[in-house]
């Protein structure tokens, strides 16, 4: 257990930000790499990494993968969680394509099929399966991430097939448009409804990401912050950096008597593959 810890996993980039957003928004292998060390050094334990290509589009090529996470692991120690949801138009076997030529330690696997504001991103179950079948093989821990409440049964499917084995570490993504808005009992439904012994990361977007570290820590859940979710540190104010993010959701940690895991506290926690 991590008794009197709380993990903090940082989302720097994501695919839908961009600088015109945010002009601190780290986009190059070299920004990412900065934005590891930054946030590690303010209590991150776990990068969630999202990359862009020469002109600044999010892609699911390998080769950008592998350069931005070499640079990343010759600096800090960090636990890189690559993702697998991609950006709305990627195919599944784009997707999975950086897991499957990578091995990453950790990865997103979406749960579901959902609205993401005027678009969609579809998971069906021949899907999940696929790329559950290609974690377990790889030993990849997932995040298995779930927009809507019945992401989380659906998560159980594979999961009774064998697809996936535990420690289940779950991503509660909440309020991204089209999809669940976040509040106090849509989360206690989605905690209510995981399996017995899994951890949560709760993820609030946009003006939800404040109040659901708050709601996280309450609740015995880990953090995520980051210019995917969120890129205002206070109404009407950019945030300077991720690691302003991290550190903030750090001395909120400490102030509720937890202390930020480290990449090792994760590592064996989750029993990452070394």
């Amino acid at each position: 257990m991590l008794d009197s810890k709380i993990v903090i996993t940082c989302a720097c980039t994501g695919a839908e930000t961009t600088k015109a957003h945010n002009p601190a928004l780290p986009v190059t292998a070299e920004e990412v790499a900065d934005t590891a060390v930054a946030c590690r050094e303010a209590g991150a334990a776990i990068l969630h990494l999202h990359v862009r290509d020469e002109n600044g589009k999010p892609t699911q090529d390998p080769k950008v993968f592998r350069k931005a996470i070499d640079l990343i692991r010759k600096r800090t120690d960090i636990v890189v969680e690559i993702t697998t949801g991609g950006a709305v138009g990627d195919t599944a076997e784009e997707r999975l394509r950086p897991v499957t030529e990578l091995e990453p330690e950790m990865a997103s696997l979406d749960c579901g099929t959902v609205n993401f504001g005027d678009d969609y991103i579809v998971n069906t179950l021949p899907v999940m399966r696929k790329f559950a079948q290609e974690f377990r093989r790889l030993k990849v821990r997932p995040t298995l991430e779930c927009f809507d409440l019945g992401h989380v049964f659906s998560s159980r499917i594979p999961i009774k097939e064998g697809l996936l084995e535990p420690p289940y570490h779950y991503g509660l993504v909440m309020n991204v448009p089209g999809a669940v808005p976040f509040t106090l009992d849509t989360m206690e439904s989605f905690v209510r409804a995981l399996p017995e012994g899994a951890d949560f990361t709760l993820m609030g977007i946009g003006r939800a990401s404040l109040p659901a570290q708050y709601a996280a820590i309450a609740r015995g859940g880990w953090i995520r912050v980051g210019f995917e979710d969120n890129v205002y540190y206070s109404k009407g104010v950019l945030a300077e950096s991720n690691a302003q993010f991290v550190a903030r959701a750090a001395r909120l940690a400490k102030e509720a008597g937890l202390a930020p895991a480290t990449p090792a506290d994760v590592r064996s926690y989750l029993k990452l593959r070394t």
